[in-house]
C-alpha cells in the first residue's frame, strides 16, 4: 500500500508541475501583460516602465521560478484591477464555489445513484424508461438554457427562488440543480451499466444460493464493485464542476471564483488568472489522487496494478 500510495503522489507531483508550466507560459503567450496593465493607450515609456515595475523584462525562466516560489508561500501578487491581494480574493470567493460543487455533486449523486440502482434491477421497466428519459434530457439539454428556464419558472413566474445573489442557502438551490443535473446522466448510466454486470456475475449467484437478503446483495456485494469506477467519475466530475461553474456563476450572479476568472479574463488580470487556474489545477490533482487512494482501499487488487 505504501508503494502504490507514494507512486500516486509522485505522479500526481509530475502532473502539478507541468499544469503549472503550462498555465505560466499560456498567460503570457496570451500577449504582453505590460501593454494589458497599461492600456492600449499608454505611451512606450509608460508601458516599459511597468514592464521593469512587473518584473515583465526578465527571462520567463526566471519569471516561472519566481512565481512558483511565492505560490508556494499562498502569494499569488496583487490584482492589477482590483489592486488586492489576490488570496485574499481567493479565499473570499472559493468558499461559494466549493458549496456549489459540493452541493451540486451530492444532488448528482442523490439523483443517479437510487435510479441507476433501481434500473438495474428491473431493466426495461418504468422506471428504467424513466431513468433513460432523464439521461437523455440531461445530455441534449445546455446547462445555461437549463438554468434560464428555471429563472423563468421558479424565480420569475411562481417566486418560489431568488434567482441571483448568494445571502441565504436558497439562492443555491436553482444553481446546485442547474449544475448537478449535468452530471447526473453520466454517474445514473454508470450505476445502471455496473449493477448489471454485478448482478449478473458468479459471486452474486452464490451469494443468492446462500440464501442472503436482496439488500445485502445489493448494497454489501453488487454496490461494492460498482462504487470504484462511480468514485473515480464522481472525483472528475467535481473538478469539473469548479471549473465549468463560470456559467452557472455568471447567470445567478453568484461571484465565486467562476465569476471573477471571468472577470479576470476580460481584463486580462494575470495574477488572477494565473492563480484561479491553479488552484482548480491542484483541485483536479488532489480529487483523483483522493479517488486512486480510495479505490485501492475499496479493492486491494488496484494497489498490485
Amino acid at each position: 500500500m505504501l508503494s502504490f500510495v507514494f507512486k500516486r503522489l509522485f505522479s500526481a507531483f509530475l502532473t502539478l508541475l507541468l499544469v503549472s508550466v503550462f498555465i505560466f507560459l499560456l498567460a503570457h503567450l496570451a500577449g504582453d501583460p505590460a501593454i494589458a496593465v497599461a492600456g492600449k493607450e499608454s505611451s512606450a515609456e509608460d508601458v516599459e516602465r511597468i514592464r521593469v515595475h512587473y518584473g515583465f523584462d526578465r527571462p520567463l525562466v526566471e519569471q516561472y521560478f519566481a512565481w512558483c516560489g511565492r505560490a508556494l508561500s499562498g502569494d499569488f501578487g496583487r490584482s492589477y484591477h482590483y489592486q488586492q491581494t489576490v488570496s485574499d480574493m481567493l479565499i473570499a470567493r472559493l468558499p461559494i464555489t466549493l458549496v456549489l460543487g459540493v452541493s451540486a455533486l451530492g444532488f448528482a449523486l442523490l439523483i443517479s445513484l437510487p435510479l441507476g440502482i433501481f434500473a438495474a434491477i428491473r431493466p426495461d421497466s418504468l422506471i428504467d424508461r424513466i431513468s433513460l428519459f432523464i439521461a437523455v434530457v440531461g445530455q441534449a439539454m445546455p446547462t445555461f438554457w437549463f438554468a434560464l428556464v428555471m429563472i423563468v419558472f421558479f424565480g420569475v413566474t411562481l417566486r418560489w427562488l431568488p434567482i441571483s445573489g448568494n445571502a441565504s442557502w436558497q439562492n443555491f438551490i436553482m444553481p446546485t440543480i442547474a449544475l448537478g443535473y449535468f452530471a447526473t446522466p453520466t454517474l445514473m448510466r454508470l450505476t445502471r451499466a455496473g449493477m448489471i454486470d454485478a448482478l449478473e456475475s458468479d459471486y452474486i449467484r452464490t451469494a443468492r444460493a446462500k440464501g442472503l437478503s436482496q439488500g445485502s446483495i445489493l448494497f454489501k456485494h453488487a454496490l461494492r464493485n460498482v462504487m470504484i469506477p462511480i468514485v473515480s467519475v464522481s472525483a472528475v466530475q467535481f473538478g469539473s464542476m469548479l471549473s465549468g461553474s463560470i456559467v452557472i456563476e455568471q447567470i445567478f450572479a453568484l461571484q465565486g471564483i467562476g465569476w471573477l476568472g471571468y472577470d479576470a479574463t476580460v481584463r486580462f488580470d494575470l495574477p488572477v488568472v494565473q492563480a484561479i487556474t491553479l488552484v482548480i489545477a491542484v483541485f483536479y490533482v488532489f480529487l483523483t489522487l483522493a479517488a486512486d487512494l480510495l479505490n485501492a482501499i475499496l479493492d486491494p487488487r488496484i494497489r498490485i496494478g
